[in-house]
């Protein structure tokens, strides 16, 4: 056929001795990367200090071992204790998960199995962990593992007296009495679109929150979400591979058509009438965020308008239903969400910690109980990246940022304001997870020169590293991290083949994202693997952050609003000039553009409209028209498409399919439920009516991709297209 050529995943030729030496030490490097999650896997997850600060709880893997056990380190003696493994719950039997649990885990990109979280008591005595849709509760005193009744149970989280333990099966809230193991369920009345306890899709893909209920800081009550999805479209997802096999079913809302309608209501422990929470749901359908940590603080919630330029902070009274509004915020292009689920009440409930970016950058600021403000905290040229906690007794606040935007460090700020001060030094990420008395923290870092690990920072001295598993690379990635000269300067990164000859000029890679909310110019020596091995193929590969990403202020990153791809390619092109010039080893005459998602979609794109910069181009998983993505991100950037039509015509990649004149592939999951095979096949439709050749890899898969063979056979297909369209 003229127009579709399909790459098949296994090799169609014979191969030279050279060509299969090549190939059995790709085998080898994916088979390494992906078995060791990129030589991250068997480090320590989700760490947890016991209450009393003499012991961190967390969870591991093998070196290349996905499946996560849970452990516990003394901090005195150094000593680690296995405290239960998957397969002391399943024995012989395989882990099951729930289509409910796999769409949980894939809105949360998790790919690790086994023990993917647990629940500590307040106590520190008792341990909660779930696996195959059943509960287990620990004492850590004697090990002893006891089943909880029931099964399909999602989301278990303990109340804060670690008596209860709250959890959601077939769409309803239930309570466990953890000393009688009764369960009772608290909500009634769910069906197929009347559903409770759990978060609608746009919060767990789009909003990073994933919670659907919370417990009152006393352990007597709780506040529920109620999704009704009577009128939200459905979409189906059949798999290819087994047609005889059921389409699953999804609620998606694409841009422009009916969200999930969403309140929330407060409900005794042992169940009882729901008081709903009061607030102008048509005007903010949006629950953003809920708060209620703090017994001397309101529940708090953050509602936002559809077009997410207002929001408004509401202390509700839970006894009620009733709310008054402590602060309101707008911005006409859109407004953020803190990932650290901001506000922080302090303990006496007098005062609480806001993050906000209406002075043009993100700051973290001190506001009354009434939301009136007292100052800002941190200073606005400081590159703010989450708000971690507050010592209230030493007067310090901690969070994640830096003066470079490409790094995050730990830095702690006076409460009374004035300056603060890094706590970590070393080039990359740095996160902390501190103790309840602050005197202790797990601090966790990812570094330039490669480096890994977590270790316990007591009164500002290491006490001790937690014991990781993970496996030293053979080599690291050889990286230049640098910014692009000229009147607007990019953060950029360079990655040339370990043979780099100076003096020889090379093929350029560029591996792109370019979209809002991610920066890919990362201070992570181990996130370049990749990259390492497509440059030592006889390439320069080369990341770019230009305006519309994070870490640069409201302007730079609100630039792209109504326009998702005129500004990204514009700075991407400029940057690789820029590059160019200054390192004369880039030919510029052969470059080729690749990314997944939101890069997909500006591959496919820049291939098509800038046939004089790029030369090829490899698409993964692009969104082609924006109608088709959910409602939360796309309106977020473009409006509403019946209001801005013309902001969807110029982001779609089917209106630029006739400029196309350079080879392009498209890869695409088909049983992809974030961006649906509907994007890539409506690009092959409009390129096959348009006379186009193209070529198309479809994978039996979803967005994310993990398994080693899979990863290795997609990536050959990739650097194949590129040794034929660029060498």
């Amino acid at each position: 056929m003229k127009y579709l050529r399909v790459i098949a995943l296994a090799a169609a030729c014979a191969l030279s001795l050279g060509e299969a030496a090549a190939q059995t030490a790709s085998t080898a490097f994916f088979r390494d990367l992906a078995e060791t999650r990129d030589y991250t896997l068997g480090g320590p997850v989700s760490p947890k200090f016991t209450p009393d600060g003499k012991t961190v709880i967390f969870l591991r893997g093998g070196a290349r071992d996905p499946v996560l056990r849970l452990y516990a380190f003394d901090i005195a003696t150094s000593q680690e204790r296995e405290l239960i493994t998957p397969a002391q719950v399943l024995g012989s039997a395989e882990e099951q998960l729930s289509p409910e649990e796999k769409a949980r885990r894939e809105r949360a990109r998790v790919s690790v199995r086994g023990f993917t979280k647990f629940e500590l008591s307040k106590d520190g005595t008792r341990l909660i962990v779930s696996l195959s849709g059943k509960l287990y509760m620990l004492g850590l005193s004697d090990l002893k593992a006891v089943e909880l009744p029931g099964q399909g149970w999602i989301d278990p989280r303990l109340s804060p007296d670690g008596k209860h333990l709250a959890a959601v099966a077939k769409n309803e809230l239930h309570v466990i009495d953890l000393q009688s193991l009764t369960v009772k369920q608290v909500t009634t009345g769910a069906t197929e679109t009347l559903h409770h306890g759990v978060a609608e899709f746009v919060a767990q893909e789009e909003m990073g929150r994933r919670e659907g209920y919370w417990w009152s800081p006393d352990s007597t009550r709780l506040v529920y979400q109620e999704n009704d999805e009577a009128g939200v479209e459905v979409r189906y997802i059949a798999d290819p591979l087994h047609p005889e096999a059921a389409p699953q079913k999804f609620f998606y809302p694409r841009a422009g058509t009916a969200n999930t309608k969403v309140r929330l209501g407060v409900i005794a422990r042992d169940g009882g009438p729901t008081t709903w929470i009061n607030w102008d749901r048509e005007a903010f359908p949006y629950l953003t965020r809920v708060n209620w940590k703090n017994g001397a603080a309101p529940l708090t919630i953050l509602v936002q308008n559809r077009a997410q330029q207002k929001q408004v902070l509401l202390a509700v009274n839970a006894d009620t239903g009733t709310t008054r509004t402590l602060l309101t915020e707008t911005d006409a292009a859109w407004l953020n969400l803190d990932d650290a689920h901001p506000p922080l009440w302090l303990k006496d409930g007098t005062h609480f910690l806001w993050t906000t970016e209406r002075k043009g950058a993100w700051q973290v600021e001190l506001r009354k109980a009434d939301g009136t403000p007292v100052r800002f905290i941190t200073p606005r040229d400081f590159s703010y990246k989450r708000l971690i906690g507050a010592d209230e007794t030493a007067g310090k606040v901690y969070v994640q940022g830096a003066a470079d935007a490409r790094e995050a460090h730990i830095w702690e700020f006076p409460l009374k304001g004035g300056r603060g001060k890094a706590i970590t030094d070393a080039p990359g990420n740095h996160s902390a997870v501190f103790g309840e008395d602050y005197k202790s923290f797990v601090h966790t870092y990812h570094l330039r020169n490669g480096k890994i690990g977590a270790e316990v920072v007591r009164d500002g001295k290491v006490v001790a590293a937690l014991p990781s598993a993970t496996e030293t690379p053979p080599s690291l990635p050889q990286v230049e991290w640098t910014r692009t000269a000229g009147a607007l300067s990019f953060d950029a990164a360079i990655i040339r083949p370990r043979n780099f000859s100076a003096g020889q000029k090379y093929p350029v890679i560029l591996y792109v994202y370019a979209g809002p909310t991610a920066k890919r110019v990362a201070p992570t020596l181990r996130s370049y693997f990749l990259d390492q091995w497509m440059a030592d193929q006889g390439y320069i590969v080369v990341r770019i952050d230009g305006r519309g990403t994070p870490g640069y202020g409201r302007d730079w990153e609100r630039i792209i609003r109504g326009n998702f791809i005129d500004i990204a390619l514009q700075d991407q092109i400029t940057g690789l000039k820029a590059l160019g010039a200054k390192y004369p080893e880039m030919d510029l005459g052969r470059v080729g553009v690749t990314g997944w998602s939101f890069g997909g979609y500006f591959t496919a794109i820049a291939t098509m409209r800038r046939p004089d910069i790029f030369k090829a181009g490899v698409a993964g998983a692009p969104v082609a028209t924006w109608e088709n993505y959910d409602t939360h991100y796309t309106e977020r950037y473009l409006g509403i498409p019946s209001e801005a039509p013309e902001a969807y015509r110029v982001s779609n990649v089917t209106t630029y399919v006739p400029e196309l004149q350079r080879p392009l592939l498209l890869i695409h999951g088909l049983t992809d439920d974030n961006v649906y095979a509907q994007h890539t096949l409506q690009i092959i439709d409009a390129l096959f009516m348009a006379g186009k050749p193209y070529e198309f890899m479809p994978m039996l898969g979803t967005h994310m991709i993990s398994d080693p063979k899979v990863r290795q056979n997609q990536q050959e297909r990739v650097m194949e297209f590129f040794g034929r369209t660029l060498k």
